[in-house]
């Protein structure tokens, strides 16, 4: 997945809890006759293959129900992987044309089942909204309140192509009070990439995605650089902490890992994260320049700076390339 420049600012500040990779998976659908409804949580983007059919016709990316020909609506139900405070959507409707859903609206509730009971309370955090064909609907919500489920009502029927639901991951704590060193950069304990200089190749957000990077599109990776300085990102934690060690990992990137990184952090209480950027260049060395290796994990614990309690890093590759997965280990501050 590319960054799309042109989409709003609370697609990059905040994670698509509607991931796979996250444990997100569609447990109900009223209908998927012509597209199967996983298809629409697919990651990657969507795409259009000419001439491509299957038995019940027109080969489609994402979701497609048939032809209503009576009264109702079609929904599809999402259960998240991780519960979240939910931020705003992108309902794309990319190369469904004459068979795009004409409109749509989105429920929301908490559930500890697949598919929640009919006695569940849904509340609808996105009313009923127009779509159009073959286009991106960037839709922002106003809602201070975490869930598990998602339903995404189509009106009457149609295709929907990807289900991008932006949000912040909801974190139980306590319940990692271990004792131990906790990934406080975690996608799951809510880290999240809220800034980056190039993200040509590969997004931020792929580095502190679960597991070890699949290939090589599973990672960040900005372009070939032809001019003076260097490619960097900022990540911010999911909790306040001080870091002891870190991991950054280069699986797969082979003839283009970076040729040396280094770690700026800060704990920073004021202000927004756009203002961040500008400010990062003078954060503390976290981590001093450390020269990197193809396809390899890279641990630090002694080269790792006493700079006490830091809520944001700032990850600088020298010059440019890709890396697939970075790792901050610490003790959440209390």
């Amino acid at each position: 997945m590319t960054l799309d420049t042109n989409a709003p600012a609370f697609t990059k500040r905040y994670i698509d809890l509607a991931q796979p990779r996250l444990g997100t998976k569609a447990t109900f659908v009223t209908d998927d006759f012509f597209a199967e409804v996983s298809r629409m949580l697919n990651p990657e983007p969507a795409v259009f293959i000419d001439g491509k059919y299957d038995e019940n016709g027109k080969w489609m990316d994402g979701w497609e129900s048939r032809r209503k020909r009576g009264e109702g609506y079609d929904y599809a139900i999402v259960k998240l992987g991780l519960a979240g405070v939910i931020k705003g959507f992108d309902i794309d409707t990319s190369h469904f044309t004459g068979n795009y859903a004409p409109a749509c609206s989105i429920d929301a509730c908490i559930s500890d089942a697949d598919v929640p009971a009919e006695a569940a309370k849904w509340v609808e955090i996105l009313p009923a909204t127009n779509l159009s064909g073959d286009t991106h609907h960037y839709l922002e919500i106003a809602d201070d309140a975490a869930y598990t489920h998602l339903r995404l009502n189509i009106y009457p029927d149609g295709g929907v192509a990807r289900l991008r639901v932006y949000g912040v991951p909801q974190v139980d704590w306590s319940a990692k009070e271990t004792g131990g060193l906790v990934d406080l950069a975690a996608t799951v304990n809510g880290g999240r990439a809220i800034a980056c200089n190039d993200a040509h190749f590969g997004v931020p957000d792929n580095l502190l995605a679960p597991g070890r990077g699949v290939n090589m599109g599973d990672g960040w990776e900005t372009r070939r650089r032809r001019e003076p300085g260097h490619d960097w990102c900022i990540i911010a934690l999911g909790a306040p902490g001080e870091i002891e060690k870190i991991e950054i990992d280069t699986a797969h990137f082979k003839g283009n890992f970076p040729d040396e990184c280094s770690i700026q952090a800060a704990f920073v209480d004021w202000g927004t994260e756009d203002a961040l950027t500008s400010q990062s260049i003078y954060w503390k060395t976290l981590l001093p320049k450390q020269k990197m290796s193809m396809d390899a994990i890279h641990e630090y614990s002694d080269q790792v700076q006493k700079i006490g309690k830091v809520n944001y890093v700032r990850l600088n590759i020298h010059p440019d390339g890709g890396v697939s997965r970075l790792r901050l280990f610490g003790k959440p501050a209390k």
